[in-house]
């Protein structure tokens, strides 16, 4: 996962230049100062190169401050439609064969066997688990939904294209109580999103 600087966190590297600066309008100043007291033609630090180097210095503290601008993508809220899903066969395509294992019942691995409550990115599915297509939505993105809470892309799935997302439920009856909604989903992408 890729680390991001904290909102507020200030680039402080390569202000060698501004101690210089510094440096510089200090020794002005003190050479210019006993100037100003013995000669009356105000040539001294008020009106020589002292002030444009105090400018100078003050102008470079405060572009010093600037926040340093992240690199991650912004984050985005999309309409999607979103629908509820549990581990049970009905959900997620899966049926029992003679010898009672689960197996795939659809699809070009119909009849292979089935880990059944494992997402495509290899986690247990739980709480916070949703389903997403990957070519909109990568694993390891973070998601709020609204009525659902935050969850993590980790799982693919049938029916999934485009705009859709499906949210893990751990019961059938909590999945089929949530039903087919289009919500505005904050986005936060754990990686830059495709084109």
């Amino acid at each position: 996962m890729t680390e991001f600087s904290p909102p507020g966190a200030f680039h402080t590297r390569g202000l060698g230049w501004l101690r210089l600066l510094f440096g510089l309008c200090w020794l002005m100043m003190r050479k210019m100062m006993p100037g100003l007291c013995a000669t009356n033609n105000h040539r001294g630090f008020h009106g020589g190169w002292g002030l444009v180097l105090l400018g100078f210095a003050l102008l470079a503290v405060s572009c010093a401050s600037v926040p340093k601008a992240s690199r991650r993508p912004p984050d985005r809220v999309v309409r999607m439609e979103v629908t509820g899903y549990c581990p049970c066969g009905t959900c997620c395509g899966w049926r029992r064969n003679w010898l009672f294992r689960p197996v795939l019942s659809s699809g070009p691995r119909r009849g292979k066997p089935k880990a059944v409550g494992v997402t495509a990115s290899g986690t247990q599915a739980g709480p916070g688990t949703i389903a997403a297509d990957p070519r909109i939505l990568p694993f390891g993105t973070r998601l709020y939904v609204p009525g659902y809470g935050y969850g993590i892309v980790e799982d693919t799935g049938e029916d999934i294209r485009g705009h859709r997302l499906d949210v893990f439920f751990k019961r059938h009856a909590k999945a089929l109580a949530w039903g087919r909604k289009t919500l505005p989903v904050k986005i936060w992408y754990a990686t830059a999103p495709r084109p």
